[in-house]
């Protein structure tokens, strides 16, 4: 008798130790990780780009816009990050080459994107063959560049709302970051175009200092994250406090540009909808239709741009800040994290977000990187979810709200 009853208070200690859902902690079953590409050179040509400038802007060693050396190195880093993360989750860490066939990278046509994924392909499994799927030659891939064509007229009211009945207050408020920018360049002083919203052609296009400034405020982050040093480095005025400072005027664009609601789910829905097939079929079991990868995967890797990124932080209302950058920046190397969890008692799911990103001196270091010397990121909420992370029926809800039909396809 007194051993039942002894057997009984040890059953009820364990059991009130035991989490609520029943079976232990979540499990990691499934990550879409949205990446931007490597660190590039201008997208400009130098001819371009001098006529803005007092002296001339330096000289890459790659053409522009393609992924540098150091770049690719950068992510390879994010790439071992990844695995060592996964591989501590029991996602990933089979012996062999068995991961190999659970992750599923897909890369923009470009070659600083195509770069990235290939090195994600050999970060993340060593040794290892893991195909890099493109849209070989023909027109932009939809994924990236959106599918449909949105109504111009409708982008351009968009942003004209976003912009307020006085634009031109927008340089005021950020009339230090735009002298900064200008001490740095050195290019001739000229009246300062009005700030305004066109359209050019169908294509709506942002008029004055912030549209040009952003531009330049990125190739300054690109010259500092690609560890140059002197003269190449903003003619040797460039310092990693007036950089964190010039880097305002790219936010600004980026906010009203790729972040403005209309545009941003005309452009991204297509994305949003691929990346919600392919988490829906995780978390089932089962082939769906518009699925990136096959039922099973553990990993799927979209090696994109930073306008992918902030459509999909702008259509469903996101909103990080990490260390060294401005508000929802989207850095080079950097990833919107999307988690599949599943609950070992309940077997429900839940849908975590992050976002991460290498800060800019660990980029222009090169430093590796680990569990214990992680790269910045911040968990973010999903607006209408859980801080600590969305219901999967919930999350899809919301992911489907957020979705225009008119701009996907399967």
């Amino acid at each position: 008798m007194r051993n039942k009853r002894a057997a009984v208070i040890i059953g009820a200690c364990l059991l009130a130790l035991t989490p609520a859902g029943g079976a232990g902690a979540p499990e990691l079953k499934y990550v879409a990780i949205v990446s931007r590409h490597g660190v590039r050179s201008p997208t400009w040509e130098n001819a371009r780009l001098d006529a803005y400038s007092a002296e001339p802007w330096p000289q890459w060693d790659v053409p522009p816009g393609n992924l540098t050396p150091h770049g690719r190195q950068l992510i390879e880093l994010m790439g071992a990050y990844y695995r060592q993360w996964l591989a501590g989750e029991h996602l990933l860490g089979a012996p062999g080459c068995q991961d190999s066939k659970r992750i599923y990278i897909h890369a923009d046509l470009d070659q600083r994107t195509l770069e990235t994924g290939r090195a994600f392909a050999q970060s993340l499994a060593p040794g290892c063959a893991v195909e890099v799927h493109s849209r070989s030659g023909g027109p932009p891939d939809p994924l990236f560049s959106g599918s449909g064509t949105p109504d111009p007229e409708r982008m351009l009211a968009a942003v004209r709302e976003r912009l307020g009945a006085n634009p031109q207050k927008l340089a005021a408020d950020h009339r230090g970051a735009l002298e900064t920018l200008q001490a740095i360049v050195r290019g001739k002083p000229e009246p300062e175009a009005p700030i305004g919203a066109a359209l050019k052609g169908k294509a709506v296009e942002l008029t004055g200092p912030f549209a040009t400034g952003s531009t330049f405020s990125e190739n300054l982050l690109l010259e500092y994250a690609n560890g140059m040093e002197g003269k190449a480095l903003g003619w040797g005025r460039l310092t990693r406090e007036n950089l964190d400072r010039v880097l305002e005027i790219h936010g600004v664009y980026a906010d009203l540009m790729r972040r403005t609601p209309y545009l941003a789910r005309s452009r991204a829905s297509n994305l949003l909808a691929h990346l919600l097939h392919s988490l829906e079929q995780a978390a089932t079991g089962e082939a769906v239709n518009g699925a990136l990868g096959q039922p099973g995967d553990a990993l799927l890797v979209v090696a994109g741009h930073d306008t992918n990124q902030s459509n999909l932080s702008g259509m469903l209302g996101l909103t990080w800040k990490l260390a060294g950058y401005q508000t929802d920046d989207t850095p080079p190397g950097g990833a919107l994290i999307f988690s599949l969890w599943r609950d070992p008692g309940s077997g429900k799911y839940t849908l975590k977000l992050r976002y991460a990103a290498q800060s800019p001196d660990q980029m222009r270091r090169a430093e590796p990187l680990s569990m214990a010397s992680p790269p910045e990121g911040q968990d973010v909420t999903i607006p209408g979810c859980p801080a600590a992370g969305c219901p999967w029926e919930t999350a899809k809800a919301v992911l489907e709200k957020a979705i225009y039909p008119q701009f996907t396809e399967r």
